[in-house]
């Protein structure tokens, strides 16, 4: 399998959530033609495995993006493109590490997912959740070709609703946009002080304001807001749910979807096969946590199993318009992974 051409032509199809059935076509053919049994699954993913055995190692990856088109070009070593980094060039990785473990007898069967709407929903990831049950669970995120990725930040979603009765302006009633002000006022304060003495990111509690809308029908008013909080390990979303509905007041909250934080361990399998592998490839192999969400977040407690996310590129550019990803960078990680891939299953 040409590892460049594959990535090229994976980026050059744009799929963003819900739009993915051609770039699943596509990596599915490329698979099939690189010697591996691949097909599209129920939900949409692309699957495809090579070799056999009791145990199963699967590969996470997402094929979807988010919206907006980047013109697919390279500038030297640098291939730009939507989804280039966040999460075509892991996946890319996945899919040509596998077929380059494929040419040698394996003890364990490999199983390559492109999954569908990790961006949204996460339908894909939901669906493989019931499908497999792995010994050992790599997640396809860009964490640079030497780091491993043992840990994400839950998250949650949250609308605020509050209505009020009109009155004139003059009047020192408090208007439903004065409420929604102050209750996210409250929530900030809150988590201020939840956050108190606690220097890590990772682990403290960040909410995010993302939509707010009013509006009045002539008798009375309404305000409506949309916001996200990043869950830190040990806080559950149920948690997180009683304390900004204690804020709320008079006001409506619903918690529109949630998932708690996941951090995997250091000393597994996975992890001995990874470091050594970096070092081989002429790597420092360095451990990160990230204060996003990704599918490790719902597979992880549902499996059970060592899990742990690497692929190549800078997470700094996911969602940017300047989103790129380093040749070369995939290619060492094409590397690394064949190796971690043979020492595993070979």
């Amino acid at each position: 399998m040409d590892a460049i051409a594959l990535l090229e032509g994976l980026v050059s199809i744009y799929s963003p959530t819900g739009q993915e059935a051609e770039a699943v076509r596509y990596l599915v053919g490329q698979m099939q033609a690189a010697g591996l049994r691949a097909q599209v699954d129920a939900a949409g993913n692309a699957i495809g495995e090579c070799g056999d055995g009791p145990e199963t190692i699967v590969l996470l990856g997402h094929i979807d993006t988010v919206p907006g088109f980047i013109a697919v070009r390279r500038d030297g070593d640098a291939l730009y493109g939507r989804g280039s980094v966040d999460a075509k060039g892991p996946l890319a990785t996945f899919a040509a590490a596998a077929a380059n473990a494929a040419l040698q007898p394996l003890s364990r069967r490999l199983v390559v997912i492109g999954a569908v709407g990790e961006e949204g929903d996460s339908r894909g990831a939901q669906f493989v959740r019931g499908q497999y049950r792995p010994a050992l669970t790599i997640i396809g995120e860009p964490s640079g070709w030497e780091k491993i990725t043992l840990g994400y930040k839950g998250s949650a979603w949250f609308e605020f609703n509050v209505g009020r009765t009109l009155a004139h302006t003059s009047a020192k009633n408090e208007s439903a946009c004065e409420a929604a002000v102050g209750y996210w006022n409250r929530v900030t304060g809150w988590a201020a002080e939840r956050n108190r003495g606690v220097e890590r990111v990772f682990e403290q509690v960040s909410p995010t304001l993302r939509g707010m809308q009013s509006s009045a029908d002539g008798f009375t008013e309404s305000a409506s807001l949309r916001f996200g909080v990043r869950l830190p390990p040990g806080m559950a979303v149920g948690e997180l749910t009683d304390s900004l509905g204690g804020l709320a007041e008079e006001a409506s909250l619903k918690l529109i979807e949630g998932v708690e934080a996941y951090r995997g361990e250091k000393n597994t399998p996975l992890v001995r096969a990874f470091l050594p592998a970096i070092r081989r490839a002429g790597g420092t192999p360095g451990f990160t946590v990230k204060t996003g969400t990704s599918d490790m977040n719902l597979v992880a407690p549902a499996w059970g199993t060592p899990i742990l996310a690497y692929g190549p590129g800078d997470s700094n550019l996911d969602h940017t318009p300047h989103e790129h990803i380093l040749l070369s960078e995939y290619q060492r990680a094409v590397g690394v992974l064949t190796d971690v891939l043979l020492a595993l299953a070979g």
